[in-house]
């Protein structure tokens, strides 16, 4: 993620803004050309995005009008949604109780893991395009109590369905430490459960399970006996030395989806420390160990050591900063030298060097 500037008066704004605080103009997001645009109306439903070519008039996603989204429609189409709501199954009946404060949170987290797949140049099949493996979010909120099982946040096949309640900082706060987990939001979600969409289509139907197996161990293990042993026996005492968290040891396919979220939150966090030109510098560091300059561009990054190479200094300040706050740590994982090779197969595979 980075910063923008609003093309009326030059103010920064970021990423979820919808309107420049200086100006007043409209902004949303142009995902063809990666960038946030002041609009000016230009008719009806159209408007002229200011950071777009001249004479060209755009329309906003429909779920604008609900405030669940700030993007443009793709340009010279017909579409009534934009190029991340167009994958959207089910949403919540949005005149129920929270559900609309919920569902727009839901949406932020969704465009911000959009913002990655779509640097990234990955594959973004709708389920109309690919009705076997074509992407699908669907938002569920759970039934009443009486009415049947709560709904589970889970992947399969493409279709990612993520329970409406995760967008409930109390509950899931709640639920997060019931599992004694160290982190939990709501991008999270949406960063682990593609990955498994992705281990589908650039490892599964790329042919190259056997190097992803030489790396987080064969797949083809009984995922319902993994997952019953990871409940019913914890996790090895070792884990930290091997995996980037404790459920990524519950399977292979659990380790991948793990090591690809936590790959997309280095890469897009490195992207903002970037846009604000930090560098890490602690004066009493004499050996240089924990400073770096965060002056690349994180997806475009050559190699995952350069990116380790400024993630360790960063993360170790920010850590060091929110506890002097009285928080928890930023970023609470361990990168032992075998994660990091694990996020070495997520970056070559994304920069399609596999």
């Amino acid at each position: 993620m980075k910063l923008f500037s609003c093309q009326s008066c030059g103010n920064i704004v970021y990423f979820d803004n919808r309107s420049c605080e200086r100006c007043g103009h409209r902004l949303a997001y142009m995902p063809e050309a990666g960038t946030l645009t002041a609009l000016e109306p230009a008719g009806g439903i159209e408007w002229t995005a200011l950071g777009d070519r001249p004479g060209r008039s755009r329309i906003l996603c429909v779920n604008a009008q609900q405030d669940g989204c700030n993007w443009l429609v793709p340009p010279g189409t017909g579409d009534a949604f934009c190029r991340a709501c167009r994958h959207n199954g089910t949403i919540p009946d949005l005149t129920q109780g929270e559900n609309l404060e919920r569902w727009r949170l839901m949406e932020l987290a969704k465009h911000q893991l959009f913002y990655a797949l779509l640097r990234f140049d990955l594959p973004l099949a709708t389920r109309m395009e690919d009705p076997e493996h074509g992407l699908i979010f669907n938002f569920l909120a759970d039934p009443p109590a009486q009415d049947g099982d709560k709904v589970m946040t889970g992947h399969e096949n493409g279709v990612i369905t993520i329970a409406l309640v995760e967008a409930d900082d109390a509950e899931r706060e709640k639920r997060r430490s019931g599992m004694g987990e160290p982190y939990r939001t709501l991008i999270g979600h949406f960063r682990h459960e593609v990955g498994h969409h992705y281990w589908d289509l650039l490892v599964r139907d790329a042919g190259k399970l056997d190097a992803c197996r030489a790396v987080f161990g064969d797949d083809s293990e009984d995922y319902e006996a993994a997952l019953k042993r990871h409940y019913d026996e914890g996790v090895p005492p070792d884990w930290q030395e091997r995996f980037v968290s404790s459920y990524a040891t519950t399977h292979p396919w659990e380790d991948f989806a793990e090591t690809w979220a936590h790959y997309l939150h280095i890469v897009d966090t490195l992207e903002m420390a970037s846009a604000f030109g930090m560098e890490v510098k602690p004066s009493l560091d004499t050996e240089g160990s924990l400073s770096a300059r965060i002056d690349f561009d994180p997806y475009a990054a050559e190699s995952i050591e350069q990116i380790i190479a400024a993630w360790l200094p960063f993360v170790f300040a920010m850590n060091s900063t929110s506890r002097a706050m009285g928080q928890g740590d930023l970023y609470p994982f361990v990168l032992a030298p075998a994660v990091i090779a694990k996020l070495g197969f997520i970056h070559r595979l994304l920069h399609r060097q596999v």
